[in-house]
């Protein structure tokens, strides 16, 4: 059982969700974020409240919200000392932010990953990491075929022995690929108990998407605002997506199972959603289907992926369970309670 742990980005979308799993556990929990506005300010929604929601959320149930950057090693070793865990949910993690500031990507992404895992070294306390299905490249979009609504492609599901970075590459598929490298290199060198998570397309209640990153909540909150939303590309591209809380279930089950290892973790084929079926979906369950609008690819895009959790299920004894129409209409739910952090 974990006693005390330490989350990082614990102040962010997944990281919140996180720290609310462990502390409903009855666990001490830290939540360790900058606060940075970066991604919000992009988005034109309330920035402030916004920001300051998963703080003043996380207060409320009695989680430590310390300020605190990953790339200070030292505060990160301070802060972590006497925990039995740390989960690494903090990231740059958009594309189009990696090519215009790839010097924060790497810092953030390769550097941040790194001291996470030198701190679990020195104080000898497992770690789970999130990395990316973005690690595998792009090159899959030229093994799909083109179905009425989505992307298609056979077999449906990818493992962690796919290749990867193939295809065009941006400093963000660099990046992350590094910080999960560094979790097989602290788990070699070192016999960390440490796990890479390459995580798909992740959704649910707090998450404030935009263009940039979150396409779930962001076609949510746009649907639920009235505001016209944006689709690079056919609309065709798929994803498993995976609810929130079933990745703090992943997370709790490495840590009771101890398995170091790269892990797939996504919903698997029973979740797959194209952008087209979602805005359909998000029509059925609003009453109103969102006005849409179509600009070219953006560079980098990746048009599909399924998670093969094979590995996950036999390692870690652990499964999605949420599917997407019950994960939108909580998050759905959500969006409508709050709408003041969209400006609404």
């Amino acid at each position: 059982m974990v006693k005390k742990v330490l989350v990082t980005g614990g102040c962010g979308f997944l990281g919140s969700h996180v720290c609310e799993f462990y502390r409903q556990k009855g666990a001490e929990v830290i939540a360790y974020d900058n606060m940075t506005k970066q991604e919000l300010q992009r988005t034109g929604f309330a920035v402030e409240s916004a920001r300051s929601y998963c703080s003043d959320f996380l207060n409320g149930i009695g989680v430590q919200v310390v300020r605190a950057d990953v790339r200070n090693l030292g505060e990160l070793m301070d802060h972590s000392s006497g925990c039995d865990y740390i989960i690494h949910t903090a990231a740059q993690p958009a594309m189009t932010i990696s090519w215009e500031d790839p010097l924060l990507d790497t810092t953030t992404n390769v550097m941040g990953t790194f001291n996470v895992l030198e701190t679990a070294r020195k104080h000898k306390i497992p770690t789970a990491c999130c990395a990316t299905i973005h690690i595998y490249g792009n090159e899959i979009n030229n093994t799909l075929k083109e179905a009425e609504t989505r992307y298609v492609r056979d077999p449906m599901g990818i493992d962690e022995n796919h290749p990867t970075l193939e295809g065009t590459l941006t400093p963000l598929h660099a990046s992350k690929h590094a910080g999960d490298v560094y979790v097989k290199v602290f788990n070699d060198t070192y016999n960390l108990e440490a796990a890479s998570f390459r995580l798909t397309g992740i959704y649910g209640t707090r998450q404030l998407g935009g263009e940039d990153h979150g396409w779930v909540a962001n076609f949510a909150i746009r649907s639920v605002m009235d505001w016209p939303l944006t689709v690079f590309g056919t609309g065709k591209q798929a994803r498993d997506i995976i609810y929130a809380t079933d990745i703090c279930e992943a997370f709790d089950a490495f840590y009771r199972t101890r398995k170091p290892g790269a892990y797939n973790i996504g919903g698997g084929p029973d979740t797959l959603i194209s952008l087209l079926e979602c805005i359909d979906m998000l029509g059925d369950i609003t009453g109103k289907k969102p006005t849409v609008t179509f600009d070219p690819v953006r560079h980098g895009d990746l048009f599909y992926f399924v998670c093969d959790i094979t590995k996950a299920k036999r390692d870690l004894g652990w499964e999605p369970k949420i599917k997407p129409r019950e994960g939108v209409e909580m998050l759905i739910e959500w969006i409508r309670e709050n709408k003041n952090l969209f400006g609404g």
